[in-house]
C-alpha cells in the first residue's frame, strides 16, 4: 500500500511470526527486500510462495520461479516479474489486535519495462499485465479505469491523460 510520496514508502501486511517466521527474519537481517508484481502467466507460481516452507528451503527452486540477483542488491528479484522495487526497511510496526505486523519499506530502486513508465513518472502497471490480489487466494487483472490530477479543496477534477 502507497503510504508516502517523499520519501516514496510502501507497506505491506505480514502475517504473525509464528505463520510466517522467515519473511520477517530475513528483511530484519538483510535490511533490504523486494516487491515483484505478479503477471497471470505465473500465478500459481506465486501464489505456492506464500506457503510456511521450513528454515533453508529455496522458495525459488520449490516453486520453479527464477531468481535474479543485481549487483549491489542482497535481496533477490522475481525474473518472471515484469515490475520490480526494492525497498529498504524503514518500520515494522506491530498490528496488536491479530498479531500481523506493518512493514514499511523506503523505495530504492526500481526496473521497469520501459514502455511502461510515462514521461510524468507514472507507472501504467496495467500495460506490464500486472495482476491485484485479495485476501490470501483471489487474483484480478489490473485496469486503469481513470488517472484523476492531484486534489485541492476548491479545484475542479481534472482527468490526465
Amino acid at each position: 500500500m502507497h503510504l508516502g510520496s517523499d520519501p516514496a514508502l510502501i507497506g505491506y501486511i505480514n502475517r504473525p511470526r509464528a505463520a510466517a517466521p522467515h519473511t520477517l527474519a530475513n528483511i530484519e537481517a538483510v535490511g533490504v527486500y523486494t516487491v515483484n508484481h505478479i503477471a497471470p502467466h505465473f500465478i500459481d507460481k506465486a501464489h505456492q510462495t506464500s506457503a510456511k516452507y521450513e528454515a533453508g528451503i529455496n522458495e525459488f527452486a520449490e516453486t520453479g520461479l527464477t531468481p535474479l540477483f543485481r549487483e549491489g542488491i542482497a535481496a533477490p528479484f522475481v525474473q518472471e516479474s515484469k515490475i520490480q522495487y526494492v525497498l529498504k526497511l524503514v518500520e515494522i510496526v506491530p498490528v496488536k489486535h491479530n498479531n500481523t505486523f506493518l512493514v514499511i519499506g523506503a523505495v530504492t530502486d526500481a526496473f521497469i519495462e520501459p514502455h511502461a513508465l510515462k514521461p510524468d513518472g507514472f507507472l501504467a502497471i496495467e500495460e506490464t499485465g500486472s495482476v491485484a490480489s485479495l485476501g490470501a487466494d483471489a487474483y484480478y487483472k489490473a485496469e486503469k479505469l481513470k488517472r484523476l490530477a492531484y486534489a485541492k479543496p476548491g479545484k475542479p477534477i481534472t482527468v490526465v491523460k
